[in-house]
């Protein structure tokens, strides 16, 4: 009986070591993924600076994770941190750190400005390197080609500035915020002021340069069609590392004209607003003139200057022309929005862009702002998209007033207008589904300062978007990758209906090039284009 019993003791605490062993080896190192590291590229004939990886223990591993953190939802001391941030030089380095993070059995997050709305691109539950592609700025020009190559970690402001030193009549159509890392921002569409006249920025990409599962280093030509059609709107975190665009220019005009113009309701704002949906769904407004819509509680001149009873409707827009000819433009198509002269300034192209970022944040009026890497201010926030297939009725219209005089400045709602050129490309061309038949798409919008208001601004967040719901697209309720919502689902258990939200029917399609390019997964997030079972 005693040599059973201790036999049994002998199995147990064999079973106990063995589990113990297989916990630990299937837990990733850190050490092994930097030796790795080291190795291959000195392997490679580049090796990796030491002081482009960072350690949770190092004294700038906390200021390089939070430089790129735009959500401080995803900066609080319990939000899981990277085991490693690695900031490469060279697509060698890329390479290695793919092929690394494989043999070592962690998760890269691959990041370049940081804009991922909900941090998908610096946070994890599973243990994870981060891929920081920030060094990757450098911009090359050519007028004679009208093209530029352009690395995925400089921003949008830079580009525009490396334009604007090379030409007063060139352009390029892609968002207005200046601090994108042009890696995640083109990869999901690249929508701008630009995109009635134009398209996205995605519709003017020539080439790429990614770095795939196997670490190859392909252009288009060497990575084929299918792969080059998934990463320009598709999300090309899910296929493999991109480090850099060529991308092609767009000719302005020496002068431009922008304007803002506020009406509330007592001045014809709901008119306005009709007007501004009829021109939509008809199309036929001229693709130079390019019109947003902001709305917010406002005071009408009545009773108590400090109580909101009316909401003030903001027109900000942009014409590709001087403000002769819009004017006259806008007083025959749209005179419900009460242009004048005096709404109206004149500039060029290097100072729109400066005015759209002041449409986002502060304004600065110095060109040199555009070089800014970083938002003027931090803040927590909550968002949800929408897009618009057929005209709001006056009586949802009626309706929103009230929800906006009931919520006042909690969240923070913008149409932003679609046909053009957006109307011209097929809805399969690119990944990027919403095309003909979409009016206009709206983005709701919730800031705050303080966690301790988390739960108001996300509640009210969420409560003007389910208001939307009958005036919107559904089948699915379509929504834009950039600005990524986890609310509307992952991949988790199958799950596939977030992808039919991003990319409609073309999310098919993006799982057959997955399977093909990446048949393990290896690419993966929350969000991640899955494989075929």
């Amino acid at each position: 009986m005693e040599n059973t019993m201790s036999s049994l003791f002998i199995l147990l605490l064999l079973a106990v070591v063995l589990v113990s062993s297989s916990s630990q080896a299937s837990e990733p190192s850190p050490a092994d993924f930097d030796e790795c590291l080291i190795k291959t590229t000195q392997a490679m004939f580049f090796p990796i600076p030491r002081n482009l990886i960072y350690a949770p223990g190092s004294s700038n591993f906390s200021s390089v994770l939070n430089f790129y953190v735009r959500n401080l939802r995803y900066a609080t001391p319990a939000t899981p941190k990277p085991r490693l941030i690695v900031t490469p030089t060279s697509p060698i380095h890329v390479r290695a750190v793919v092929q690394c993070a494989k043999r070592t059995s962690f998760q890269i997050r691959v990041r370049s400005g940081g804009h991922d709305y909900d941090g998908l691109s610096y946070v994890s539950q599973v243990p994870f390197v981060i891929l920081d592609l920030s060094l990757f700025r450098d911009i090359h020009i050519d007028l004679q080609s009208e093209t530029a190559t352009v690395g995925v970690g400089a921003t949008t402001g830079e580009l525009y500035y490396k334009i604007i030193q090379a030409s007063k009549v060139h352009a390029f159509p892609s968002g207005s915020c200046t601090t994108l890392g042009l890696g995640g921002h083109f990869t999901g569409g690249g929508y701008g002021a630009l995109a009635r006249k134009y398209g996205l920025a995605i519709d003017n990409i020539v080439d790429a340069t990614i770095v795939d599962v196997q670490g190859r280093i392909l252009d288009r030509k060497a990575m084929g069609e299918d792969l080059f059609w998934a990463i320009r709107g598709g999300g090309a975190s899910s296929f493999g590392v991109v480090i850099n665009w060529k991308i092609k220019l767009v000719r302005v005009p020496e002068t431009l004209s922008l304007f803002v113009v506020d009406k509330t309701l007592e001045q014809g704002g709901t008119d306005a607003v009709d007007k501004w949906q009829k021109l939509a769904a008809e199309d036929s407004l001229d693709r130079d003139l390019f019109v947003r819509l902001t709305f917010a509680p406002a005071n009408n001149g009545t009773g108590n200057p400090n109580v909101t009873n009316t909401v003030k409707i903001t027109f900000t827009g942009g014409f590709l022309g001087d403000s002769k000819k819009l004017l006259a433009y806008v007083g025959k198509v749209f005179p419900e929005m009460g242009l004048k002269q005096e709404h109206i300034k004149e500039t060029d192209y290097a100072h729109s862009t400066l005015f759209w970022a002041g449409s986002v944040g502060p304004i600065n009026p110095s060109l040199e702002a555009l070089l800014n890497r970083t938002p003027e201010f931090s803040v927590y926030f909550k968002q949800h998209s929408d897009f618009v297939k057929t005209p709001i009725p006056r009586s949802g219209l009626e309706a929103f007033w009230k929800k906006v005089l009931e919520q006042g400045p909690l969240t923070h709602v913008a149409f932003s207008p679609y046909g053009g050129k957006m109307r011209e490309i097929g809805e399969s061309d690119t990944p990027f589904p919403h095309r003909a038949g979409t009016l206009f798409m709206i983005q709701y919008v919730s800031f705050w300062k303080q966690v301790e208001q988390s739960d108001k601004f996300t509640q009210a967040n969420n409560d003007i978007y389910k208001f939307f719901t009958p005036y919107v697209s559904s089948s699915p309720r379509a929504t834009y990758l950039n600005y990524r919502d986890l609310d509307i689902g992952t991949n988790a258990g199958g799950n596939k209906q977030f992808g039919y939200m991003y990319f409609k029917k073309n999310f098919d399609r993006l799982i057959k090039i997955k399977t093909a390019v990446d048949p393990d997964n290896f690419f993966q997030f929350e969000q991640s284009i899955p494989t075929l079972k």
